[in-house]
């Protein structure tokens, strides 16, 4: 059975297919330790810690490490019990990159595809544009798409997660407000548009005039990226790359979006 999950496992890792494996590292049977638990979403489970409560509330765990990319030791009742520290299990998730989707083929898109392959996301840049939407001018894409941005959301949309980052860098109405629109349909956890606040704020009226709602407006950081004073479109880069890392840690850093005045002052 043991060779088994890790057959399994090499293949999800060696196909970037998310999954996580469960393994108990303590437990008051000593016999128990060292059993296992493979966890894949849309596939059942394979393997058994031994308990069918303790397999139960695992699983549910583990897709949700899987889920957030991370691992660590998670403690139970020898049945799963919350709140007891008798059994330690060790959630070793083994996620795909994080996805981060560049909508526009602008002279920030490509400092901000080299940064986004620094941290680690798998970076596409779309643009309708096929003049401007090529892999020469962007070579540090893992994909570049010719098409329009809430077209390509139709497709990947649904794939989007907590860890996923999405960037509106065009200043079109007839090209970002439909991206923002599709975006804002995502469980996406980072959702930016860059422009100036008069840009910023002609986008949000038009928004409202679609029927998005404002909470769901709130929701978009925009002007885009932290309020660091950037002016090149590396520094711009960089200032965008950190608010999303502290949207996703929690901390508190002084945004754009939650700022007044020029925003290159």
């Amino acid at each position: 059975m043991t060779n088994s999950i890790f057959d399994l496992l090499r293949v999800a890792i060696e196909t970037e297919a998310p999954a996580a494996l469960a393994t108990i590292v303590e437990a008051p049977d000593p016999h128990a330790v060292g059993a296992k638990i493979l966890v894949r979403p849309d596939h059942e489970p394979m393997g058994t810690l031994g308990n069918d409560d303790l397999d139960r509330v695992v699983i549910r765990d583990a897709l949700g490490e899987l889920s957030a990319g991370t691992t660590g030791i998670r403690h139970y009742g020898p049945s799963g019990e919350a709140r007891q520290e008798d059994v330690a299990i060790f959630v070793e998730s083994f996620a795909p990159p994080p996805q981060l989707l560049i909508f526009g083929a602008v002279d920030f898109t490509a400092a901000l595809s080299r940064v986004g392959k620094v941290l680690g996301y798998r970076v596409t840049v779309c643009d309708a544009r096929p003049v401007f939407a090529t892999t020469q001018r962007f070579p540090y894409a893992d994909e570049v798409v010719v098409d329009w941005p809430h077209r390509l959301l139709e497709k990947v949309g649904p794939e989007l997660g907590k860890r996923d980052a999405i960037c509106v860098l065009t200043h079109d109405p007839k090209f970002d407000v439909p991206a923002v629109i599709a975006a804002l349909k995502t469980d996406v956890g980072y959702l930016g548009a860059m422009g100036s606040r008069r840009t910023t704020e002609d986008r949000n009226r038009r928004l409202l005039e679609e029927g998005v709602g404002q909470d769901q407006l709130d929701t978009v950081f925009a002007p885009i990226g932290l309020d660091l004073g950037a002016r090149t479109p590396e520094e711009t880069a960089i200032s965008i790359c950190a608010e999303i890392i502290s949207l996703r840690s929690g901390r508190r850093a002084p945004s754009l979006r939650n700022s007044a005045g020029d925003i290159h002052a």
